[in-house]
């Protein structure tokens, strides 16, 4: 009876230990990150804990960084290690979790840094991942580059998974690549040759449909696209 009933307390001890250590195992979404008074919060990041003590993490469909945790039971202090990245030399994160939510809290370079993390249960994606596939143009409005003022149109533009877009237009195509930006809902369009200058857009979403505003031009340009899954022949 004496044994069973150490056992069983032995049992409980060891679940207790592990519980809170374990309790950050799942997939996180970074919801918001301050330094200091400034907001740095990047778009889609992610990270996820397993239950072996490894990590990995990314922004949206994008991963990015592998490695190992460690977290302190006693001072609920976390310590994340990239074996793919640069060593982090400040100290671990005090860590406090309240149900779907965590928070991150240290000191770098000075400044106070606060991460909020909530559990989700698959991959958020950035705004790189949501512009990915076929788009036809269906209103434009403003003369700028790329594509003509014109509301009766059989233009396209088709971003690649590997950052290289492709328009289509009744004088022909433009080819070059994309950058999407990091923090902001921004497009960056780099066309290939001297020809064309390099723009960047704002990107907004309305539900099937993708909406490009120029911002380095004194112009007001829009360009609204529709999503498609089959490529316009344009008569040339």
């Amino acid at each position: 009876m004496n044994r069973i009933y150490i056992f069983g307390l032995l049992a409980i001890l060891v679940f207790s230990s592990c519980k809170k250590d374990q309790s950050i195992v799942g997939l996180w979404l970074v919801e918001s990150v301050k330094i200091g008074d400034e907001e740095m919060t990047p778009n889609a990041r992610w990270t996820r804990f397993h239950a072996d003590f490894t990590q990995e993490s990314g922004n949206g469909w994008f991963q990015h960084s592998i490695g190992t945790w460690q977290l302190d039971s006693e001072s609920d202090r976390l310590k994340i290690i990239n074996t793919n990245g640069i060593n982090d030399n400040n100290e671990a994160f005090q860590i406090s979790i309240n149900g779907e939510e965590m928070t991150w809290t240290r000191t770098e370079e000075g400044q106070a840094l606060t991460v909020n993390l909530i559990r989700i249960e698959k991959l958020p994606q950035t705004h790189g991942d949501q512009i990915l596939g076929l788009w036809k143009l269906e209103e434009s409005k403003g003369e700028g580059p790329y594509f003509k003022a014109s509301s009766e149109s059989d233009d396209y533009l088709f971003f690649r998974w590997d950052k290289r877009f492709v328009i289509g237009t009744n004088e022909g195509k433009i080819n070059g690549v994309y950058n999407t930006h990091g923090h902001k809902s921004e497009l960056e369009l780099i066309p290939y040759g001297n020809q064309y200058e390099r723009y960047f857009w704002k990107i907004e979403f309305n539900d099937n449909y993708l909406i490009l505003s120029i911002l380095n031009s004194d112009n007001v340009v829009t360009r609204r696209f529709v999503r498609i899954h089959d490529f316009i022949v344009v008569d040339l």
